[in-house]
């Protein structure tokens, strides 16, 4: 079922908000958190994306993406396939506390929905929204950042570990690249 917030333009630049199903808190643990990072490196190596900001909370992402080979839509199918894949192989062989009640989750949801197969751990939706103005671009780039500060995790958005804001405000040269966005 359509939200409405599709990836139309291919080379466009979108915040998306990829949702973990039912909410679950996967991100809480460090080995899936960084299943995350390893990935969207992967992906801006690999994959042609650009990655304007990020943060990564216990159930979902915040990302400012673009993608420069016009394939946005595939890759960020291709980025949640992997990762799915790959956090339900760390909740299968690594030490996790919440095995059964996660695949469990996972196999539920994925019953429910004839789009998946034996688990789902994303929703379907990615909440895409064009990044029309620098102004909109600079809200959603606040709107990230803050998040883990309005979630009462840190004080400072650059305290927080798994987000661009330590970069961006250190103005580390490296993935995101603020001058370039509406290329």
């Amino acid at each position: 079922m359509s939200t409405g917030y599709q990836i139309d333009d291919q080379f466009g630049t979108y915040f998306i908000t990829p949702i973990i199903v039912d909410w679950v808190d996967v991100f809480t643990r460090k080995i899936y958190r960084d299943i995350i990072i390893n990935c969207l490196d992967f992906c801006i190596k690999e994959k042609a994306l650009n990655v304007y900001g990020y943060v990564i909370m216990s159930n979902h992402l915040h990302l400012i993406v673009r993608s420069t080979n016009g394939s946005l839509s595939n890759t960020i199918r291709d980025f949640k396939k992997f990762t799915a894949n790959s956090i339900i192989n760390a909740v299968e062989n690594e030490s996790e506390s919440r095995k059964h009640w996660l695949l469990h989750r996972f196999e539920w949801n994925a019953h429910t929905n004839e789009r998946s197969s034996k688990y789902q751990v994303w929703t379907h939706e990615n909440h895409a929204e064009i990044i029309y103005s620098y102004d909109f671009f600079v809200q959603k780039l606040n709107y990230i950042h803050e998040n883990p500060v309005r979630a009462g995790l840190v004080e400072l958005p650059e305290e927080y570990l798994y987000s661009s804001a330590k970069s961006l405000i250190m103005h580390v040269p490296g993935q995101i690249k603020l001058h370039d966005w509406y290329e």
